[in-house]
């Protein structure tokens, strides 16, 4: 044999037994096929969303007024007046008993229709409105802390894992699992 050959033996030689070795030593050692799940904390986000509120209110308000000056009540109230203190006295006294009569009586007639007046209201309906904010709670994802081999880690995923992640080529596998 000559030279190059006896080296290219032993370099055969030399590979076949650091390739059986290492496969020799995957086979006792296999890589993991899953990370174990330690603990799983859920991720949260509130957001807040205005929402409108509208809600129908009974008003009261006053009447529209069809004679402000209240003429026909001071009118009324004169008349009425007048005639009463034409009853008292004679002469004279009659004719100032009646101014006076017809004087307090427009007064009294006019504030007697200004309190009617005021006390006359009409409802109506009417729509209010009102913007709150409500406020929601979404989970947005999880922090995931696991074991794979003797090192721990943490991952954070957008589902819910179970007790145990797949992993592949020594790479975790965070897709979320294909329904059945």
């Amino acid at each position: 044999m000559n030279k190059s050959m006896l080296a290219g033996v032993i370099a055969g030689a030399v590979a076949a037994t650091a390739i059986g070795g290492f496969a020799g030593y995957k086979a006792l050692n296999p890589a993991p096929k899953f990370a174990e799940v330690l603990a799983v904390e859920p991720v949260t986000e509130t957001r807040k969303t205005p929402k409108e509120i509208c809600e129908d209110m009974v008003v009261n308000e006053q009447a529209p007024v069809k004679d402000p000056n209240r003429i026909a009540g001071t009118a009324i109230g004169a008349v009425a007046g007048g005639l009463l203190g034409s009853q008292i006295g004679g002469g004279t006294g009659r004719t100032l008993a009646t101014v006076g009569g017809a004087a307090a009586g427009g007064y009294a007639g006019n504030q007697v229709q200004k309190n009617m007046q005021e006390k006359d209201t009409v409802s109506r309906t009417e729509r209010r409105c009102r913007t709150v904010q409500e406020s929601h709670t979404q989970t947005i994802g999880y922090d995931v802390r696991y074991r794979l081999g003797k090192e721990e880690g943490l991952v954070r995923m957008d589902h819910q894992p179970g007790p145990r992640i797949p992993v592949k080529d020594g790479q975790l596998q965070l897709d979320a699992p294909d329904a059945p």
